[in-house]
């Protein structure tokens, strides 16, 4: 009975014991069993030993690091558009400022995907106008391999889907069909969700892309319609936002703009020759920058600190907070040497009188006129003008970008740097030379207007002596004249003569502070006597600035002073006045030409007797003490294309240069006419020399008036210079 009862709880333990008939059996059946429970609990044991400590050395050592990555963030920054510095005149007038523009962006984050791009692209294209003119094949292919991944997929072979993610992009972007692009061209719709998501695909993450823009650009102007579509829709058009931009204000219309320069359109962004300027400074690739003159010449300091946000995102890449960290500031301001008033009415008076000029007959190919006014003592730029006529538009456009971008041959305004370079060279002050025709061997007599007689270098200058400046030239290069006999200048007789007139700026570099500037054309002459067209001004070509530096050193004594426009820097203030000073640019001499202080009297001498009786500019001024050098240079026309039938036209550059009041200059002046008619009697250079000169003057409050009715005195030659030469 008890065997049977202990039968029955040992089968209870384990279904597999089977009862023995002897008692051996049963305890041998017992000590196996027994071990074999020990070593299971054991096993059991082991492993609750090993979960422990691993779970203790998840929980104490690596607790804190898995704590830290399940609520690990990430900070990102971007930034939005601050308004650029402004820039005012020498007197604190407003010349250029700044307005908001609404615009809309589209602001990449880092979840953000292809497909995500697409679908806010459709929605989007839904309620604005896309242009699609920029489009390249290479946009098309980006985007139908985005919109098409298992048709790209398809493109690669097995081995193919191997290789680096690069690497199979490329093969699929190779393989687009040119059937799939042909369709992609043929639907407008589908092209402007192209042309977005281009735009989308232009920054990088939490950098907002300006897809259209109320005033930026002039092709995709942002409608008032359609911002307050988008505006109304932004829950629908994850990543879009509207936000004001700034774009430029000009308050005298196109007075100077094109010294103030331009800017790049968000589409262009910065640009490529200087991307590594940009980037060391944290430009987004789509910033808006100076891409010409003070805009760009000055970008460190008219680009804004711009207004940052900070966004918060979790491990995922999920926004959870953002803050404004830094509301921006403007850029820096520009105080530059124009004045206002000087330049509207040197403005007027050029285009009148180019207006003027072309209305005379002969006078149908002059198309431009140039004058500079700058103070001889600091290099400030008080006033600057171009104008040129378009032939195709038949109206006059600004063109004062030319005064240090062309050049022209300058006639006898060179004259006072020919005679200063004669005395370098060691001609005494006061030599007379005989101006009569010089006879020179194979040559074509080389003469002045009419024979003067013997001259000294102030009535060389006054009179506007060829001859004189031929015999300068000669003793430069070693020849003493001889009738009938040779000339013999070598190449470095020419470079000489040229190293006399680069200490006074010409066919140098002024030092300008603004791009692009050109240092005028020196040609390689083909004979000997061109030397002697050299020395009147008929040869090499400068430009309108370098002329007004080239006549400020005979203004200020003898030292070549570098122009300047920007002339102090300002930290931003709200109101509509100048802020403190950031630094200040003071005016630089770059050198002091080779000529002792008498010499530079002397020539001074010869400026002042050009503008009273018997001088090639007498009774041009009135009342007005002014000296300077007058001159016509003998060209052929090679202008605009349009006119290509007169190309080789034989045409004159009238010319002037001088300064005011002659006794204590306080402005010098250059002006430039270009391409009047060879039998045009028409002054236009001394009357835009004239005019501007009584606009500076009038403008100062202690200036005396002008005496109205004066008569004016014809000169011993009034056209003197348009026979200079040959």
């Amino acid at each position: 009975m008890n065997v049977k009862g202990k039968f029955k709880f040992e089968r209870g333990i384990n279904s597999l014991t089977e009862p023995s008939n002897s008692q051996a059996d049963l305890r041998k059946f017992k000590k196996t069993r027994l071990i074999r429970i020990n070593v299971f609990f054991f096993f059991v044991f082991l492993l609750f030993v090993a979960l422990i400590i691993r779970l203790g050395v998840v929980q104490i050592v690596q607790g804190e690091e898995f704590s830290k990555e399940v609520s690990r963030t990430e900070s990102n920054y971007a930034s939005f558009p601050a308004p650029r510095g402004k820039m005012y005149d020498r007197n604190g007038n407003v010349l250029v400022e700044n307005k908001g523009v609404d615009a809309i962006t589209y602001t990449v984050e880092k979840t953000t995907n292809a497909t995500d791009k697409i679908e806010v692209a459709k929605k989007l294209a839904a309620l604005i106008e896309v242009p699609t003119d920029f489009l390249k094949e290479r946009d098309l292919k980006d985007y139908w391999v985005a919109a098409n991944p298992e048709e790209a997929a398809e493109l690669l072979k097995p081995k193919e889907k191997e290789k680096d993610g690069s690497e199979t992009y490329k093969l699929q972007i190779d393989r687009v069909p040119e059937e799939e692009l042909n369709r992609l061209e043929k639907d407008q719709a589908e092209m402007e969700i192209v042309a977005l998501y281009t735009r989308f695909s232009a920054g990088y993450a939490y950098e907002p892309q300006i897809v259209k823009a109320t005033e930026l650009t002039e092709d995709e102007i942002l409608s008032k319609e359609e911002l307050s579509l988008v505006a109304e829709n932004l829950e629908m058009l994850p990543g879009v936002d509207v936000i004001t931009d700034w774009d430029r204000v000009y308050p005298n219309g196109d007075l100077l703009t094109g010294i103030f320069g331009g800017l790049t359109s968000p589409k262009q962004g910065i640009l490529k020759e200087r991307e590594s300027f940009y980037k060391a400074r944290g430009y987004a690739r789509n910033e808006r920058v100076g891409r010409s003159n003070l805009e760009y010449q000055y970008e460190d300091y008219l680009n804004p600190r711009k207004a940052k946000v900070q966004y918060v995102t979790d491990s995922s890449g999920n926004v959870i907070s953002e803050e404004v960290v830094d509301e921006g500031r403007r850029g820096y301001d520009l105080k530059l040497s124009f004045d206002l008033e000087l330049q509207k009415q040197v403005d007027a008076i050029v285009e009148e009188e180019l207006k003027a000029a072309r209305a005379k007959p002969g006078n149908h190919l002059v198309d431009r006129a140039f004058v500079v006014m700058m103070d001889p003592h600091s290099g400030d730029v008080l006033a600057m003008s171009g104008k040129k006529y378009s032939f195709e538009e038949n109206k006059i456009n600004d063109f004062t970008i030319g005064n240090f971008t062309t050049q022209y041959e300058i006639g006898s305004t060179i004259k006072g740097a020919t005679v200063l370079a004669g005395y370098q060279y060691g001609i005494p002050r006061g030599t007379v030379y005989n101006d009569t025709p010089l006879l020179l061997k194979d040559t074509k007599p080389k003469k002045s207007v009419r024979n003067m007689g013997p001259v000294n270098d102030v009535t060389a200058l006054k009179r506007s002596s060829n001859v004189y400046m031929f015999r300068v030239a000669m003793e430069i290069a070693g020849e003493k004249y001889v009738p009938n006999g040779p000339f013999d200048a070598s190449s470095k007789d020419f470079q000489l003569l040229r190293n006399y007139y680069s200490q006074f700026g010409l066919g140098v570099p002024t030092g300008i502070d603004l791009p692009n500037e050109s240092t005028g054309q020196q040609s390689t002459p083909d004979n000997p006597g061109i030397m002697l067209n050299m020395a009147i001004g008929q040869f090499d070509t400068y430009t309108p600035l370098q002329m007004a530096q080239y006549v400020s050193v005979i203004a200020n004594g003898g030292y070549r002073v570098e122009p300047r426009i920007v002339t102090s820097i300002h930290n931003p203030v709200e109101n509509e006045e100048l802020g403190p000073i950031v630094t200040e640019h003071e005016g630089r001499i770059l050198n002091r030409v080779s000529n002792s202080a008498e010499d530079i009297r002397q020539v001074q001498r010869g400026f002042e007797a050009v503008t009273k009786s018997g001088g090639t500019a007498a009774g041009t001024f009135g009342r007005y003490d002014v000296a300077g050098k007058t001159g016509t240079s003998q060209t052929l026309y090679y202008g605009e294309k349009s006119k290509r039938a007169y190309w080789g036209q034989e045409t004159n550059n009238l010319a002037f240069v001088g300064y005011y009041p002659a006794s204590k200059p306080e402005v010098a002046i250059s002006v430039i006419v270009p391409y009047t008619g060879k039998n045009a009697a028409h002054p236009a250079n001394k009357n835009i020399a004239k005019r501007a000169i009584e606009a500076y003057a009038n403008l100062k409050p202690e200036s005396k008036q002008p005496v109205e009715g004066v008569k004016q005195e014809q000169s011993e030659d009034q056209t003197a210079d348009s026979e200079e030469t040959e």
